[in-house]
């Protein structure tokens, strides 16, 4: 078997990783589902430092009860445990996982429904080897079979995004937020470079407001706020939904539009994929 032979089974890799991570998600045998789930809550809220990094999130620690034991543990979690938390407050609740007998190696999972399954590797390795089958066959087919074969994936992509669901619910929530006063308590800072050596510099400012049920929330907000850089000791107003605190804005219509900009791009991904597909099925 010549080398160009074996690149021609390129696809048996990720297809044999898919096949083997779904069937360990089958038989109950990976790590997310081997681990040990439990509700935790936060019980205690830190303030990030001013000029820190936003990628740790907000500061708190965690609170949970082992199930096998029935200790009750406190640890912190600054970022290095599973999901960082952008929106703190004392008594939010979410879940943990843990090798069994070890929770000090506990991670956050703010979205637990497709970590339990065991599925989210195995489901990237699958949309690796679709992406790498449409440039396969654009390679062997010109550009009939590269309008065919990427306008099916973008036409997938926009059918299977949660982003038209996720916005309505969103605006759904705000419909009946309340607005009460805010304070910009710190602002974290991240530079980056790109390709050209330049320095990009990224601030997220980290927002205090009480509801009016008195519950301290501590928030790291990325947009809507202007001139981000400069904002410490800012006071301004936020809008909270009442029955979710991790939805919140300070600026209400520039969240409609974030919304409806979400929407839009996934009508335009189904459009343009269908065009495309169709356009690649007239030219074979």
């Amino acid at each position: 078997m010549s080398m160009h032979d074996v690149l021609e089974l390129w696809w048996a890799v990720p297809m044999g990783l898919a096949l083997l991570g779904y069937g360990l998600s089958l038989a109950g045998l990976t790590p997310a589902q081997r681990a040990v789930w439990v509700q935790a809550r936060i019980v205690e809220v830190r303030q990030p430092e001013h000029g820190a990094s936003k990628v740790p999130g907000i500061p708190v620690t965690v609170a949970f009860q082992d199930p096998a034991t029935g200790q009750e543990f406190a640890l912190p979690n600054d970022g290095k445990h599973g999901d960082s938390v952008e929106e703190a407050w004392v008594g939010r609740e979410f879940e943990v996982r843990y090798p069994s007998g070890r929770p000090e190696r506990f991670r956050v999972v703010l979205n637990s429904m497709d970590e339990k399954k065991g599925r989210t590797v195995p489901n990237c390795t699958v949309a690796l080897l679709l992406l790498g089958l449409a440039i396969h066959v654009t390679v062997l087919g010109g550009w009939p079979w590269a309008l065919l074969g990427f306008g099916s994936l973008v036409t997938v992509a926009g059918a299977l995004s949660p982003d038209i669901s996720t916005a309505r619910a969103r605006d759904g929530l705000l419909a009946a937020a309340v607005a009460v006063p805010a304070r910009v308590v710190a602002v974290t800072k991240d530079v980056h470079t790109d390709g050209e050596g330049s320095e990009i510099v990224n601030h997220a400012p980290v927002v205090v407001f009480t509801t009016r049920e008195g519950v301290r929330v501590t928030v790291l907000s990325r947009a809507d706020i202007p001139r981000p850089g400069r904002s410490l000791g800012r006071e301004l107003t936020v809008h909270y939904a009442p029955s979710d605190l991790t939805v919140y804005t300070p600026d209400l219509a520039a969240d409609r539009r974030h919304s409806e900009a979400a929407i839009g791009t996934v009508i335009i991904l189904l459009v343009v994929g269908t065009a495309a597909v169709v356009t690649g099925a007239v030219m074979l």
